[in-house]
């Protein structure tokens, strides 16, 4: 199959192409190159070995993703391309509603179009807001998202959802991702944000390497056991895998319409403290950090239940948190080197 990403030189959408071509798909990316960078590409190709075609759009061109749809006959499509960071959704919330929202409306257009029906959307654990219970399974209420960010993503979720009900002829899944960390084991993709990371492990990263002067933790008076956030860190390279999993199980149903929602992370939550000093020890150095307020938009702890796509999407996460540290921070050694 001949599968489209969407910020395929993104951080999740670079492992995902990975991916999917070592599991026989066809990968072909589109990336308007606003928080990746094009080197990206070049990591993508020593691993694989293969030059995939690369399309430098954005998604919210109607007419330039009609066009490249004539030119390529896709299978499926899988969206990661979005803007991701809850601090700056806080102070510009139409910059993220405009883009996020916008850019899936296209691309679900055009696929009707085209007939092109399966699509796996990049959605996330932020629409649960803060949950009352936890762990959260797919069947727990989603709560006002604390973020224009999450919110965008519950939106995107719905229409998906009432899209399908429609009847247009698509398979479509969304994957509540958790904290996504880490990079490729062999270093030559990983989390390549520019400028300033929205993003923890980055920030981390970036601190030990001395880029950074020290790293902020937001907030150390939460209800939970060292009073820093908790979240379940999932390595990047098992979250690919996931979306493999997903346009598999789109392939085999029998529904002409179908849509379904799957949380994808460890089912474990460690605090963000927890996640620092397990870098530390990993990888036997000392982090500068300091304690500071806490930041709007963040939810106090969120951990998945992960039975559901154990069961019916047969994946689960094969990688330790620790093994992700240590693979960030390879990673982050290799672009100091190479700076």
């Amino acid at each position: 199959m001949k599968i489209l990403v969407t910020g395929g030189a993104g951080f999740i959408g670079s492992h995902t192409v990975v991916e999917l071509h070592s599991a026989g798909f066809e990968p072909v990316i589109l990336d308007n190159l606003y928080n990746s960078n094009r080197e990206v590409l070049n990591g993508i190709k020593q691993i694989t070995g293969k030059d995939f075609p690369f399309y430098e759009l954005d998604c919210n061109d109607i007419e330039k993703v009609r066009a490249l749809f004539e030119k390529e006959q896709f299978d499926g499509v899988i969206h990661f391309a979005a803007y991701k960071a809850v601090g700056e959704s806080v102070e510009k919330p139409l910059k993220y509603y405009e883009n996020n929202i916008n850019s899936l409306m296209v691309l679900l257009r055009v696929m009707e179009e085209f007939k092109v029906n399966k699509f796996v959307f990049s959605s996330s654990c932020t629409v649960y807001g803060q949950p009352d219970s936890l762990p959260v399974t797919e069947d727990t209420p989603r709560k006002p998202a604390t973020s224009p960010y999450g919110n965008t993503k519950a939106i995107a979720e719905d229409i998906i959802r009432d899209h399908v009900h429609a009847g247009p002829g698509l398979r479509a899944i969304s994957l509540r991702y958790f904290n996504p960390i880490g990079a490729h084991e062999t270093s030559l993709i990983g989390e390549l944000p520019n400028g300033v990371p929205s993003n923890l492990v980055p920030f981390i990263t970036q601190t030990a390497a001395g880029l950074r002067k020290s790293l902020t933790v937001f907030g150390s008076d939460y209800d939970t056991p060292d009073g820093t956030c908790i979240r379940d860190f999932i390595h990047v390279v098992d979250l690919a895998k996931a979306h493999l999993k997903a346009l598999l199980l789109l392939k085999d149903v029998s529904d002409e319409n179908f849509y379904d929602v799957f949380n994808v992370g460890t089912g474990e939550g460690y605090t963000v403290l927890n996640l620092i000093r397990t870098f530390e020890e990993v990888n036997n150095l000392k982090l500068n950090y300091t304690i500071g307020p806490r930041r709007e938009g963040d939810v106090e702890k969120i951990y998945a239940q992960s039975d559901k796509v154990n069961n019916v999407m047969k994946w689960r996460a094969e990688k330790t948190m620790a093994e992700a540290l240590r693979d960030a921070w390879n990673w982050q050694l290799k672009l100091v080197n190479t700076l």
